[in-house]
């Protein structure tokens, strides 16, 4: 084959390389600006505010030195470039809480609404921060250990993580039910046929270990009878009522029987050959096909369409490569995935924001 000849870029297209390397390498700079919007209780006091604010009402209302108003400017107009904040047009200065800074309130009394600073704060602490600063030692080692791991020597969202750092733990479970249990009123509005016919479902926790979204499921669909799976320390403070069935397990070694199985938010934590283990055990769990077996399954699935929600993909799977020893996926990857554990076949039945949600049958 022939050697590919280098195309030599025109001047026009240097200068504009040069002004992408500063952005790519200067990107830090939006989460910190975030970091430390959520830090000063931006967003909450914008909305506290009417939903509009200049500079000076924040510097006022935030007990901020007068001196630092040109500062705040400068941050708040990054932050409404990157789409945190809106900007209102009819008022000079002006700055609106949009859908994104939303999520950043505290306080607003919505079955919607979870407030996600802990998300925030731990997706820019230092202690994530610090793992991706050894990316480049970490590839040049043969390990698979994650990089969190190696910089800490403990596990994200594991017993030795708490005992390392209790408040970070702390911290870091909070973001992670402020993720898992984002948007479950939506989901049970929209994904109503999921359920359509189902008399039984087991539903398994994920690394939240939290049961929100199988009792939402019970209360909207009162002829489940739903068996929740965790592990013990999960369910220890769980209410014994007729609602739920808790059950203490491990999903790699057996899953109570049920007509459905649910994984949400799970997979992703894993890596392809311990997800298959974990299938391969719903497979057993369920009837089959013809009798209403079926595992419905909510995670990340990469959609290669350019735009914002690619980038958003591709930089939570860099970060589970990061943090965890899982990853996110793209459709043929969850397909492989379901056929070696056994399953026939599948439906992606709707995109859910970053997610998506599969029907997997026997």
């Amino acid at each position: 084959m022939a050697a590919q000849t280098s195309i030599v870029p025109t001047d026009a297209e240097l200068l504009q390389a040069q002004a992408d390397l500063w952005r790519h390498s200067l990107y830090y700079l939006t989460p910190m600006a975030l970091r430390c919007a959520v830090e000063l209780g931006i967003p909450t006091v914008i909305h506290r505010l009417g939903g509009a604010a200049s500079p000076s009402d924040l510097i006022t209302a935030l007990s901020l030195p007068s001196s630092k108003l040109p500062f705040l400017r400068r941050l708040l107009r990054l932050l409404a470039a990157e789409g945190v904040f809106s900007v209102d047009k009819s008022m000079e200065g002006m700055y609106c809480i949009n859908p994104v800074s939303y999520l950043l309130v505290e306080g607003i009394p919505n079955e919607v609404h979870i407030n996600h600073t802990s998300l925030v704060l731990a997706n820019t602490s230092t202690r994530y921060i610090d793992a991706a600063m050894g990316l480049a030692e970490w590839f040049k080692r043969d390990v698979v250990t994650p990089p969190f791991d190696e910089v800490h020597g403990a596990t994200l969202l594991h017993e030795s993580m708490e005992s390392l750092d209790a408040d970070y733990h702390k911290m870091v479970n909070e973001a992670l039910q402020a993720h898992d249990n984002f948007g479950i009123p939506i989901a049970i509005r929209e994904l109503r046929d999921l359920f359509k016919g189902v008399q039984s479902m087991t539903y398994c926790c994920g690394a939240s270990g939290d049961d929100e979204f199988a009792r939402a499921i019970v209360k909207a669909f009162p002829q489940i009878k739903c068996t929740v799976l965790a592990y013990p320390k999960m369910i220890s403070n769980k209410p014994a009522d007729s609602v739920i069935n808790y059950v203490q397990g491990d999903m790699f070694h057996f899953i109570p029987p049920a007509q459905t199985v649910m994984l949400k938010l799970v997979l992703h934590h894993w890596t392809d050959e311990d997800c298959v283990m974990i299938l391969a055990q719903c497979r057993k769990a369920i009837p089959s096909r013809k009798d209403g077996g079926k595992v419905i399954i909510g995670d990340i699935v990469i959609d290669y369409f350019p735009g914002p929600m690619l980038e958003t993909h591709l930089l939570m799977d860099v970060a589970m490569m990061t943090m965890t020893k899982g990853r996110q996926r793209d459709e043929k990857e969850w397909r492989e995935i379901f056929m070696k554990a056994g399953f026939s076949d599948y439906k992606l039945k709707k995109k859910f924001g970053a997610r998506g949600v599969f029907e997997v049958y026997p």
